[in-house]
């Protein structure tokens, strides 16, 4: 399986979890066999600022393998800037946040918040896959709620903007993590239609 120019050996990926994949947990999953991890969410305003503990959570060992840092935020200028030091570092692949439901994030306009700004999502893919010399994934929900479900047009706008994979998860913000996912609502089948790039109306 391949992410831009990124090989992996298989389609098996640890997702990021705030407090949970951290180098011990991220090494344990590589030592089972996992394709990718993701490393924990990171503050771009964190690293911007250089603040110490925010800089941690970007370590990676040298055994882990493949491995994605993770940032949150919502200034593109400051995204972008990050993005131009993390070029340096050991991850393969930069992924964006636009799913965590946490009102401490969402409170900010970060997380799953920006799926609420169609603009702005697309201006900070589009610079921070313009800042950097890795491919650049998303992370996104299926919406924010169940009356703005726009996975699928979020998708699109962050492939046209330099995205090189997303990754969604199949529940709203206001769901958090309980409650039916992608597969049981009526955008299943408009989601399946979404073949990278390759709409297809009649997709089955």
């Amino acid at each position: 399986m391949k992410i831009g120019n990124v090989t992996l050996d298989n389609n098996i990926f640890l997702a990021p979890m705030a407090g949970i994949t951290d180098i011990p947990f991220r090494l344990l999953c590589r030592e089972q066999g996992c394709g990718l991890t993701y490393t924990e969410m990171v503050s771009a305003k964190g690293i911007y600022y250089n603040d110490e503990k925010t800089k941690r959570l970007t370590a990676i060992d040298s055994d882990e393998g493949k491995v994605a840092l993770q940032i949150f935020g919502s200034d593109p200028g400051i995204m972008a800037k990050v993005t131009e030091r993390l070029n340096d570092s050991d991850a393969c692949i930069i992924d964006i946040n636009m799913g965590c439901p946490t009102p401490k994030i969402t409170k900010n306009g970060d997380g799953s918040a920006l799926m609420l700004d169609k603009d702005l999502v697309g201006k900070i893919v589009r610079e921070v896959s313009k800042a950097s010399i890795k491919p650049v994934t998303v992370k996104i929900r299926k919406g924010w709620d169940e009356d703005r479900v726009n996975a699928v047009e979020i998708a699109k706008i962050a492939e046209a903007n330099g995205a090189a994979a997303i990754a969604v998860h199949g529940r709203t913000r206001e769901q958090f993590y309980s409650g039916k996912g992608i597969c049981q609502h009526t955008c299943d089948r408009q989601w399946r239609c979404f073949l990278t790039g390759r709409c297809q109306e009649n997709a089955k």
